[in-house]
């Protein structure tokens, strides 16, 4: 007999206590905002976030800050907007097979605004919407990339109406209706990875997070089975609805995803499927000499899944390269990285990028899956093939800097924090901001963040 699932996260997410989340949740909690923020001030600038910014209403006396001094907007589009420039960039946190601060920290932060709230209410929101997002995540066992869904999307706007409703203090059957509510407001497709819709997908899970949560306040209803109902989320987004568990317990609350999984902080703004390659190459490139005129073939076996996400092959724009191993590896060969500078147009179309595009192979490793990593591979390789018949250079990985198992350190966040701010043009004290993400839960007032709060 399938779980009282939207009831049961309705009850987990009102009774949610912030003395219930473990020190090692509240680390992840820290990056997660801290590293959202960065790649939001970063993010600010992309074409995205600006057309979005431009369409929709922003009053003067809105509720919540946009862009961090970009005018003020309702808490719903200010969510939207910086959704969408958290994730504008592609270099932001990962887990749960998604984004999940990209969505939570938005909602989180305009919601926060709107009230009034402090850090520690910030980041209990977060803790709920986590959990509830990784509860529903463990119960496919099939990959929903395979399936064409992007998992930021679906997962998203249910985590986002959790961890409104855990701002807004929503009782157990209220907070249900919410995450139900966002459960129809689930959507993005892989099929629009590298353009400006993909960030679209943050945002609008953003937005729909709080207005599901606001909605549930005043009594609008939704299907109290919505998730685990015949026609429901869960089975209508697996890829493999005969195998997806409706039967056990709920685990958000005892079995703590966030302590164990926690979030993955990318240290090159490129699709997470590139950057097991992208170690790799740096390492080999550090240990030898080589020149990219000279490369004569370079091979990367990847899982398939990762595969069908890196769907540009040739790309001709920033946006496409973002998902393309092959430019991940030619920009590493001919700059030496693959960073912010490297993913403008002008250097994609670089004949000697173009050019060596064409000689990376990308193949599929027929190799266990990696049980701390879904979709992937127990481990990425590596190969690089010069003229003149030298020994090929190989290299397998089988971790990804910045992950859960390799996590930066409070220096290494920091550098990335600082150089975001400094491509964004948020007029911030970057180090008082990144301090003050850091320990959140000290917060008295979202309101006293650098950046929020001005009207």
């Amino acid at each position: 007999m399938p779980t009282a699932l939207t009831t049961g996260l309705g009850k987990f997410i009102a009774g949610l206590r912030y003395k219930d989340i473990p020190q090692e949740a509240l680390s992840f909690i820290h990056t997660g905002f801290t590293d959202c923020v960065g790649v939001m001030i970063a993010g600010a600038r992309e074409e995205a976030p600006q057309i979005l910014r431009s369409t929709l209403p922003a009053p003067a006396d809105g509720e919540a800050t946009v862009l961090l001094g970009e005018g003020r907007a309702a808490a719903s589009d200010a969510a939207w907007i910086n959704g969408t420039a958290a994730h504008a960039l592609d270099f932001d946190d990962v887990g749960q097979r998604g984004h999940p601060s990209t969505v939570l920290v938005p909602a989180i932060l305009a919601e926060a605004e709107a009230l009034g709230a402090s850090g520690e209410a910030m980041a209990l929101a977060y803790a709920a919407g986590y959990e509830t997002w990784a509860d529903l995540v463990r119960r496919e066992p099939g990959s929903h990339h395979m399936k064409g869904w992007h998992p930021t999307g679906i997962f998203g706007a249910i985590g986002a109406a959790a961890a409104c409703a855990k701002l807004r203090g929503l009782d157990a059957q209220k907070a249900a209706h919410a995450i139900a509510l966002g459960a129809s407001q689930s959507a993005g497709l892989m099929s629009n990875f590298g353009t400006m819709t993909k960030p679209f997908h943050a945002g609008h899970s953003a937005q729909a997070g709080v207005i599901s949560a606001r909605l549930a306040q005043k009594g609008f209803t939704a299907s109290l089975d919505a998730l685990e109902h015949p026609q429901g989320f869960v089975g209508a987004v697996s890829p493999a609805a005969a195998k997806v568990d409706l039967e056990s317990p709920i685990q958000a609350g005892i079995d703590w995803k966030l302590a164990r999984d926690g979030v993955g902080v990318k240290k090159y703004p490129l699709c997470y499927c590139t950057h097991r390659a992208l170690d790799g190459m740096l390492d080999l490139l550090q240990a030898n000499r080589v020149d990219a005129a000279k490369v004569k073939q370079v091979i990367v076996c990847t899982s398939r899944r990762n595969m069908i996400t890196l769907r540009n092959h040739f790309p001709q724009t920033g946006l496409e390269a973002k998902f393309s191993m092959e430019f991940a590896v030619a920009s590493t060969l001919i700059a030496g990285r693959a960073g912010l500078p490297e993913l403008t147009d002008s250097f994609v179309r670089r004949p000697d990028v173009q050019a060596l595009m064409k000689r990376v192979v990308v193949q599929p490793g027929e190799l266990p899956e990696d049980p701390t990593l879904p979709g992937y591979a127990i481990y990425d390789e590596v190969t690089i093939e010069t003229d003149g018949g030298a020994q090929p250079l190989s290299k397998r990985i089988a971790q990804i800097r910045g992950g859960p198992g390799l996590p930066l350190n409070r220096d290494e966040l920091w550098a990335k924090f600082e150089g975001c701010v400094q491509v964004g043009t948020a007029r911030v004290c970057a180090k008082t901001l990144f301090d003050s993400l850091m320990s959140l839960e000290r917060v008295p007032n979202v309101r006293n963040l650098p950046g929020f709060g001005a009207r």
